[in-house]
């Protein structure tokens, strides 16, 4: 449930109370984790009976105490803020639960109202205490990465995972995990005198830690210590074996390294489902041979054995069908085969999807695509034919081209009288016959005897225009 600052505005954008994950009112979010509902708080108490007079009241990351109130002038509700007893000092809190189903909660830690951990309320936070209070969780952030670096210098071998300051600002509490002892008196004295402060260091363990930090598991869902879950029970690789889960460390585990709590939620449906199925070491006698069990659907009821001697092949009974031959062998009588059994199933049909509408199938990509190589052969094949034709078209064509060249007297004969670009023409000419034909005739010794005739009638031309120039002067 969401407060008033969590609302969106008129652009559509949540306003927010601006506390980067942890909410800043106290109405929702980290904040008001293991929050519990007042369902009494509607009811008026009966005549001549006094309210109780203590108070459930939480602080960072859903830490909760009880504190009594002795001033019976001050009147306290859910919600308000107010300044408890320290040791030393005071904290500030906010009170999570009152009336009588505080009575409840104590009782469920076994808390008695005489016990020492029952400390008392002093006053309803002021401004200044707010103030204080706040500047000190601002602090939070800073002080945890200078003491990691102080960790990491010392070369402790332990995990500092959070800082959490009293009300007042003059005591801080440093939460960390390890798996061996840590002797951590130096630490001590290096966080007291950079932060000036007193210092209380609290080991946590791994499930602990996951509850204050929070996160998101693998079904994409908060984790259940961090928004409901209160008590950590045990959790055995028994409960995966019950629920015929495979042994994975890595699917088994969650955030804090050890094995998910929500193993044990289904335990007892998986444990009152397998009353009915006989054990797994049992053996059934076969007229084949004897058959040893291999895995189950306990749901579904079905069981699946396979052959002592054909280890390759299994099959599928039903529940009646294996207690059907356990009490053919109680009475010294063998079973049929497990192949008559199987051909017994009946299989009904389940309609999962039904496509009314006519869209797409969501796996139509998972199916994998035709190769596309044999067309392609095909269509070479086909095209080959006509290919061989084309190709002997053009090395007909290219044939002739140079004999047609060739009767022109024009470009065979060379005459004195020609001018100069129609012998780079014939030139070009000649190149692009060579380069149809495929051959290298520009090496070849013909055209070197060719060369010095080339400059003789370069030399007749040039004499020519000269004279012709005289004459006209």
């Amino acid at each position: 449930m969401g407060c008033s600052s969590c609302s969106t505005g008129k652009n559509g954008v949540p306003n927010g109370c601006k506390s980067n994950g942890n909410c800043g009112t106290g109405s929702c979010g980290s904040g008001n984790k293991l929050a519990v509902f007042d369902w009494l708080s509607n009811m008026t108490l009966p005549s001549g009976e006094a309210p109780f007079n203590i108070y459930e009241v939480r602080f960072k990351n859903g830490r909760k105490h009880f504190y009594k109130n002795t001033d019976k002038k001050m009147i306290i509700s859910m919600g308000d803020v107010i300044a408890v007893e320290g040791s030393p000092g005071h904290d500030i809190g906010i009170v999570s639960l009152a009336g009588e189903l505080v009575k409840v909660q104590m009782k469920k830690r076994k808390i008695t109202s005489d016990s020492e951990e029952v400390k008392k309320v002093y006053r309803k936070a002021t401004q200044k205490d707010i103030d204080v209070w706040n500047t000190a969780r601002e602090r939070e952030l800073e002080t945890q990465r200078k003491g990691r670096l102080i960790i990491s210098r010392l070369g402790l071998k332990m995990k500092l995972s959070d800082v959490e300051f009293q009300g007042d600002g003059n005591k801080a509490t440093f939460y960390y995990t390890a798996d061996d002892r840590v002797d951590f008196r130096q630490l001590i004295r290096d966080l007291a005198s950079e932060f000036s402060i007193r210092v209380e260091m609290k080991q946590v363990g791994m499930r602990q830690e996951a509850a204050r930090l929070g996160g998101v598991g693998s079904c994409g869902r908060e984790l259940c210590c961090s928004t409901w879950l209160t008590d950590f029970r045990k959790v055995n690789t028994a409960a995966a074996r019950y629920q015929q889960l495979s042994l994975n460390p890595l699917k088994l585990a969650g955030q804090c390294g050890k094995l998910k709590c929500c193993l044990n939620f289904e335990l007892d449906s998986y444990l009152d489902a397998l009353e009915s199925f006989p054990k797994q070491d049992v053996i059934l006698k076969t007229e084949r041979g004897e058959a040893i069990f291999v895995k189950m659907d306990i749901f579904k009821k079905l069981l699946w054995y396979t052959y002592k001697e054909e280890k390759f092949k299994w099959y599928k009974l039903s529940l009646d069908q294996v207690s059907e031959i356990l009490e053919l062998n109680e009475n010294n009588e063998l079973g049929s085969p497990l192949e008559e059994y199987e051909s017994e199933i009946v299989e009904e049909a389940t309609v999962d999807f039904e496509n009314v509408v006519g869209q797409d199938s969501l796996t139509r990509f998972d199916t994998p695509k035709k190769p596309r190589r044999n067309k392609r052969r095909k269509r070479n094949q086909n095209q080959k034919p006509v290919a061989k034709n084309t190709n002997n078209k053009n090395q007909q064509q290219k044939k002739n081209t140079p004999k047609k060249q060739e009767n022109q007297p024009q470009k065979s004969q060379p005459q004195g009288t020609k001018n100069k670009p129609q012998q780079r023409g014939k030139g070009n000419n000649r190149k692009q016959v060579e380069q149809k034909k495929g051959t290298e005739n520009r090496n070849t010794p013909a055209t070197k005897k060719q060369t010095p005739q080339k400059r003789r009638n370069k030399r007749r031309n040039t004499g020519n225009k000269n004279a012709q120039n005289n004459e006209k002067q």
